[in-house]
């Protein structure tokens, strides 16, 4: 890895460094990479999953979740 990629990385504010690392992992998933989950989050994910079959009424679409997000830590969509 380039260093002198890493240290001009490290040298932006801190704004576009998280809009940087977003765009990279973005990058990372589009070309398919799905990173292996560990058994406690496969648990809470079945547990969630099981609550939601059973009241699907009480579910959030992640889009108001991520306004939400968004909003109460001051990043704009």
């Amino acid at each position: 890895m380039n260093a002198n990629l890493i240290e001009a990385a490290k040298a932006l504010p801190l704004p576009e460094r998280i809009h940087l690392a977003e765009a990279l992992w973005e990058s990372i998933a589009d070309e398919g990479h799905e990173p292996a989950i560990t058994p406690a989050q496969a648990e809470e994910l079945e547990q969630r999953l099981a609550e939601h079959r059973r009241n699907p009424q009480t579910g959030i679409p992640w889009e108001q979740v991520k306004t939400e997000l968004d909003h109460k830590y001051g990043r704009s969509t």
